[in-house]
């Protein structure tokens, strides 16, 4: 009898574990809810996660092809060579204005969560994106580059949405769309911008001379953006929130579901600790932020190293190409780049692992990287093939280390603290995204005025330099800096 008695406590006590309880009207339980009921890949979030990321991605790099042209008419560099300097302070105001308010739009997404946040950064790209093309002076079009990174935080809590809007099983494949759609944005950006600047010279036919168009020649590209920014804001007012709504800080509400779930008080009291963590001093988060901002500051900087090189001069040792030039080389890149994210990248991830293939990337990159000088000794059609492949083989190279970064750092931390912790991230890698086209526009204008040194010539030079900062972040891919959260078997990543 007594024996009967204590299974049936037992099985009072432990049938809760097998039933997780979902609060009513609480978003967050909502969509644990339906990943619990859905094993299947949710192809409509991967589309909405897909477009809000491609949009607030497409400005920050869209520049690139017409800065130099844009810099150029605003008369303010006094030589030829001074244009790249000029340029990279316009390129860098985004990240500057970014670097300042992350972790704020972090925090707010944590306390009011992540889909307002959404909303109102890419609202923010519909306007200011569309003053910048407006731009009439340097010093507006590097206000309105500033205004544009600091009120639009939506990247860093996007990630922690592709984080929890998935089940654990597809995470790899939700941020690995975050970062497919932010590499395809920053391929596709330039493609727009070198296509559409400058419409009356390319399209006299269309643009008439003396038109608005011919006022506004930067405009076009800017205002296709807004516009596609301006319908994912609509479509992101029917997005679900992942964030929940119920009180987690009350400690007797904490113990209470304790008693109810079957939990000892250890245990409750180590989920109170969990949820005061303070994120600085979680290593594995931390130093994979670190290695993140250091790869960030390297692709920042060759985006605009290599559109400004491209469209250089051959006494300069560019390849003399024009903005419709290097938007070809970008857009064919853009395309094997959403082949491989889609397709192969969630695939290789699950056989090496993300650090593994990480680290093989940069190690792999670095030659290809150093040969890019070579490339402008070829010409006609061997250019552009040779030139094709090395792009899109930088280009994967570079998506699969911040993607492999991304995991590391959304499993590094629990779902209360995910916002702040990518917006974290995002400080620091806008922090070095800042600094990377300033210093990458200062190199190449130093470069292409030592033509003719012995060593390291021209181009030489600042590809070498992009090749110090990929080794760096090499380095600290390993132990001992770079440390790895060991996932609890009882965890469960939302």
């Amino acid at each position: 009898m007594g024996s009967h008695n204590a299974e049936e406590e037992s099985s009072i006590i432990e049938q809760p574990l097998l039933k997780k309880e979902y609060h009513e009207n609480c978003p967050g339980c909502k969509v644990d809810k339906a990943k619990e009921t859905n094993r299947g890949v949710p192809v409509r979030h991967l589309f909405t996660i897909w477009m809000v990321v491609l949009c607030t991605t497409l400005p920050i790099s869209s520049l690139f092809p017409f800065l130099y042209f844009m810099v150029r008419d605003f008369k303010i560099a006094e030589s030829e060579e001074d244009i790249g300097g000029y340029a990279g302070y316009v390129g860098s105001a985004f990240m500057l204005g970014r670097s300042l308010t992350s972790v704020v739009w972090g925090m707010i997404s944590d306390r009011y969560g992540r889909k307002p946040v959404i909303i109102i950064g890419v609202l923010t790209v519909v306007i200011f994106n569309t003053l910048f093309g407006l731009s009439t002076s340097f010093w507006m079009a590097v206000i309105m580059r500033f205004l544009l990174g600091g009120l639009n935080g939506l990247l860093g809590p996007m990630k922690a949405y592709a984080t929890e809007i998935f089940r654990e099983e597809h995470q790899s494949l939700g941020l690995s769309t975050v970062s497919a759609s932010w590499g395809i944005g920053l391929i596709i950006g330039p493609a727009l911008g070198g296509y559409l600047a400058q419409p009356v010279e390319k399209y006299p036919n269309i643009f008439p001379k003396n038109s608005f168009w011919d006022k506004f020649p930067y405009f076009l590209p800017c205002f296709i953006i807004s516009v596609f920014a301006l319908a994912v804001m609509f479509g992101s007012i029917w997005i679900p929130e992942t964030l929940h709504n119920h009180i987690v800080g009350d400690d007797s509400t904490d113990e209470t579901e304790a008693l109810e779930n079957g939990s000892s008080e250890a245990n409750n009291k180590d989920k109170r600790n969990q949820k005061e963590e303070n994120l600085l001093m979680n290593w594995p988060l931390m130093s994979s932020i670190i290695a993140y901002c250091v790869f960030s500051l390297h692709d920042i900087a060759f985006q605009e190293v290599f559109s400004l090189w491209a469209v250089s001069p051959k006494r300069l040792g560019g390849l003399t190409f024009s903005t419709d030039d290097v938007g070809d080389v970008l857009a064919i890149s853009g395309v094997a780049l959403i082949i491989y994210q889609l397709t192969l990248y969630p695939s290789v991830e699950r056989i090496c692992g993300p650090l593994s293939i990480a680290r093989i990337s940069a190690a792999l990159s670095i030659p290809l990287l150093q040969s890019f000088p070579y490339i402008a000794m070829l010409s006609g059609f061997t250019l552009y093939l040779v030139l094709n492949v090395a792009s899109i083989a930088k280009n994967l190279l570079s998506v699969t280390i911040t993607t492999g970064l991304f995991l590391l750092q959304n499993r590094a931390v629990e779902q209360h603290q995910r916002g702040a912790a990518n917006g974290i991230s995002m400080t620091g890698m806008s922090i070095f995204k800042a600094i990377g086209p300033a210093a990458g526009g200062a190199i190449l204008t130093w470069s292409q005025k030592r033509m003719g040194a012995s060593f390291l010539p021209g181009p030489h030079m600042v590809f070498f330099a992009l090749n110090l900062v990929e080794g760096i972040g090499l380095l600290m891919m390993f132990k001992p800096f770079l440390g790895e959260k060991k996932k609890k078997p009882s965890q469960q990543l939302y």
